[in-house]
């Protein structure tokens, strides 16, 4: 292969930093790193030979029109929520314009980041994610039905991450900390209460620096187009370890926090749909409609063993240990 030239996107992200470490690590190809504050880049230097900072707005390509034309690799992370508005002119329009700057004739590969909660267990697209969808769901969904159709769909995988951890609790790590991670400690305040009840679901969890892996492998290897041409549709890589249970979470953070399980109550699905009609809880229609499904599982799932690699943080008790939350376990992992 020639010597990429690869753009990353919301490269001051947790994702976008372990995936830019990696690649300066692992590769010698050129790195274009799209951000808005360079103050956030805390893990990556600035002033490295294969570095070059693109500062501005996703939603103002065409100030870096000739920087664009001569990429060879675009590495999507960039995203938006919050603000109806500003989500889908980053998520949707701003991925338009994006692809639109793109030299057809250079361009190899686009990884395109979304979420697995706009698809079913199957990888098929969900439909209650254009229904119930927050903002942030349903531009998502827009979006990557839109790229179906594009004409870069043969050079396009899409990369649907479950939930996310990355970075350190303690300080101990140039890494940005990413939201479930900071999400732990408020988790820990609540095992006192969740050692009692039993919640019946399933989900996926995958750290930060094995997703840099699976796109740093994808991104510095040939691709290989997997555009089903009969369903129209595109790769699809759904990013996870193999799914746990809920029960099984909060055994492991007891077990981290020295705490002792208790006797459980089971909470079944009817029980808490009740619960929400009787107590004044506040829920949206994608949140009712994913208390509901509780479970969030999907066949297959792409790991760095899937390229032959090993992940970082297999285990959700390895995901606690290198997150740095305090324990009181003294059979802490070494």
């Amino acid at each position: 292969m020639k010597k990429a030239r690869i753009l990353i996107t919301g490269a001051s992200g947790c994702v976008g930093q372990y995936t830019a470490d990696w690649l300066i690590k692992n590769t010698n190809a050129e790195l274009l790193l799209w951000l808005r504050d360079p103050t956030k880049l805390t893990a990556i230097d600035p002033n490295h030979p294969r570095v070059n900072l693109i500062i501005g707005d996703l939603r103002q390509p065409g100030i870096f029109a000739d920087e664009l034309s001569t990429v060879t690799r675009v590495i999507h992370t960039a995203t938006a929520w919050g603000d109806p508005n500003r989500a889908y002119e980053v998520n949707v329009i701003a991925v338009e314009k994006l692809l639109s700057l793109l030299n057809p004739k250079v361009i190899e590969q686009v990884i395109y980041f979304s979420t697995a909660s706009i698809l079913k267990h199957n990888l098929s697209p969900l439909p209650e994610a254009f229904r119930y969808g927050t903002e942030y769901i349903q531009t998502k969904a827009r979006c990557f039905k839109e790229l179906q159709n594009h004409p870069l769909s043969d050079k396009i995988i899409a990369v649907f991450p479950t939930l996310v951890f990355g970075g350190r609790l303690d300080g101990k790590d140039l890494f940005p900390t990413s939201y479930l991670t900071q999400g732990l400690t408020e988790a820990v305040k609540w095992l006192w209460l969740a050692r009692w009840v039993k919640i019946f679901s399933r989900f996926h969890f995958i750290h930060a620096s094995d997703i840099a892996f699976i796109c740093g492998h994808l991104a510095s290897t040939p691709h290989h187009s997997n555009t089903d041409e009969k369903n129209n549709d595109l790769s699809k890589l759904v990013l996870g370890q193999p799914a746990i249970s809920l029960e099984d979470a909060i055994k492991s953070l007891l077990e981290w926090r020295g705490m002792l399980k208790t006797p459980s109550i089971p909470l079944w699905g009817w029980f808490l749909e009740l619960l929400i009609i009787i107590l004044p809880i506040e829920m949206n229609n994608w949140d009712k409609f994913s208390l509901k499904q509780r479970h969030f599982t999907h066949d297959p799932i792409t790991t760095p063993e899937s390229y032959g690699g090993e992940s970082y943080a297999k285990t959700l008790i390895e995901v606690l240990h290198v997150s740095g939350l305090p324990t009181n376990n003294k059979h802490k992992k070494s």
